[in-house]
């Protein structure tokens, strides 16, 4: 079952699509395609391990909800969105968005969890907001923005692909020594995985084995972040 939810910031506002009833909040930030299939299929994962979800629709000053099919000929769509995205607002959207989920009355402690675009923006928004658990996939923004880590508290637990051909190996080895020293941070490289393995809607993309051992580990420390 899903509702909407309004957010609405200082210039408008904008959706926030909502799963489950009651329990640990997690923030789903979309990748490049929009709250499409492949955030529902997530929020429904989610949801069956007790979580309430909510992902707001982060291209809404671009085009507000949008989504397309996860194929090649969207691609170029997809990332002309990214292209357009203002990064400082998106942040704040994000946070608001954030705000509007700690205060549903259902909710207790939340976290915040994003792929590949959404990711780095929820990198980004641990950085500002206070958020008890972290989870970015494969975010391409991280490797050059870590200087953000100092700033996040929460848990926070990276994934990322060994063989991904948008994010260099090399960049991924400066998360893992950013990280190293870190005893509330982890990172998980699965080297066999490509960009966006863990895609299920995405033919292109989807890599089942190494998207099972990814969130198989995100399923164990959202459990331990976000007890239900």
């Amino acid at each position: 079952m899903t509702r909407t939810e309004k957010v609405v910031v200082a210039d408008g506002e904008f959706d926030l699509r909502v799963w489950g009833t009651r329990g640990p909040g997690v923030l789903l930030l979309q990748e490049i395609f929009g709250v499409g299939d492949y955030m529902e299929a997530v929020a429904e994962d989610l949801v069956a391990l007790g979580f309430v979800v909510a992902a707001p629709d982060m291209f809404w000053r671009i085009e507000p909800n949008w989504s397309t099919a996860h194929n090649e000929e969207a691609l170029p769509k997809g990332m002309s969105m990214v292209s357009q995205f203002d990064w400082e607002k998106g942040v704040e959207d994000a946070v608001a968005a954030l705000g509007v989920l700690k205060g549903l009355p259902e909710v207790d402690k939340v976290g915040v969890l994003g792929f590949c675009f959404g990711g780095t923006l929820a990198y980004l928004v641990a950085a500002e907001a206070q958020v008890d658990s972290l989870v970015s996939y494969y975010g391409s923004g991280v490797p050059d923005m870590l200087d953000k880590l100092d700033a996040i508290q929460a848990p926070t637990q990276f994934h990322f692909g060994g063989d991904d051909a948008y994010i260099a190996r090399e960049d991924v080895a400066k998360v893992e020594r950013a990280v190293e020293q870190r005893d509330h941070m982890e990172i998980h490289v699965q080297e066999d995985g490509g960009h966006a393995f863990h895609n299920r809607k995405a033919p292109m993309f989807y890599q089942p084995e190494p998207a099972a051992r990814a969130w198989r580990l995100t399923e164990e420390f959202l459990r331990r972040t976000l007890p239900v």
